[in-house]
């Protein structure tokens, strides 16, 4: 018997295309194109495999895994890495096979080193084109918004896109951010919370103001992958989800925080009820 989806309410993801407008995707894929030809991006995902999140079957896939790749490093190759750093200093050399590098460490990789990383060692960035409007300082911290605030630079380059995701119903926001991926590249199969570690569905909103990202999930190898071909979502990140290739670029947003309360009775009664339940 196939595998399914942890989803929501019984349902694979929920689509929120008829509780939230979204008559503004045209104007908003105009600025955030405009705007990501001008801004400093970065590349994340690297590091998925290293850190145990990649789904089973797609772990020898060919694609390799940036800590994998720093492992297996010689003296000389590890001495140019860590030069590109922003505190080579800092890294005690005879301990380098302590260190860890990349996304949810310390150290996060310079743009330098992603390059370096790429056309030496062969690494697959997964997002070669990664944007936060509004930063998170860890994973844990993604659903709070104490302390937090949209980036200058965001509000003054993607004004209209601030101003819809603050329209969005949350209670406070705790991160947003841009996911980018390249023509031809793929995003691996992953899921972003171990089940039974969270009591209830992490609450965020996925939207992707142009068509053709195939985002979807997929709970095991031989299972029938789910496309979510909604442009705006709610889905459950103890699934395994990722992105299918296509000859040209595409993006989304994720935003994660707080839902109002009264958004998600409505939820689940509009999911309940086209379930028939």
């Amino acid at each position: 018997m196939s595998a399914r989806p942890w989803g929501i309410w019984g349902a694979p993801f929920v689509d929120l295309g008829e509780v939230i407008d979204t008559s503004c995707f045209g104007a908003l894929d105009r600025e955030l194109t405009l705007g990501l030809s001008q801004v400093e991006t970065e590349g994340t995902g690297a590091t998925l495999k290293w850190m145990g999140v990649v789904a089973p079957w797609m772990m020898d896939d060919g694609h390799r895994d940036a800590m994998e790749a720093i492992r297996a490093m010689s003296d000389q190759d590890f001495e140019d890495f860590v030069s590109l750093g922003d505190a080579p200093e800092a890294i005690d050399r005879a301990r380098r096979h302590e260190e860890d590098f990349g996304d949810e460490t310390d150290r996060a990789f310079t743009r330098a080193q992603q390059r370096l990383l790429t056309l030496r060692h062969g690494v697959y960035f997964p997002w070669k084109c990664c944007y936060h409007l509004l930063s998170n300082d860890r994973w844990d911290d993604k659903h709070s918004g104490a302390g937090k605030a949209f980036s200058e630079e965001a509000r003054s380059v993607f004004p209209q896109t601030v101003d819809f995701v603050r329209s969005l119903p949350f209670r406070e926001i705790g991160r947003c951010v841009l996911f980018g991926v390249e023509a031809h590249d793929h995003a691996p199969l992953h899921r972003d919370t171990e089940p039974g570690q969270s009591l209830g569905v992490a609450q965020s909103i996925n939207f992707a103001p142009r068509p053709g990202k195939r985002f979807y999930l997929q709970p095991g190898e031989d299972a029938e992958p789910v496309v979510v071909d909604r442009p705006i979502y709610w889905f459950n990140d103890m699934d395994y989800h990722g992105v299918l290739a296509d000859p040209f670029f595409r993006y989304s947003l994720r935003v994660d925080g707080v839902f109002e309360p009264g958004f998600v009775r409505d939820l689940e009664r509009r999911v309940r009820q086209a379930k028939g339940r």
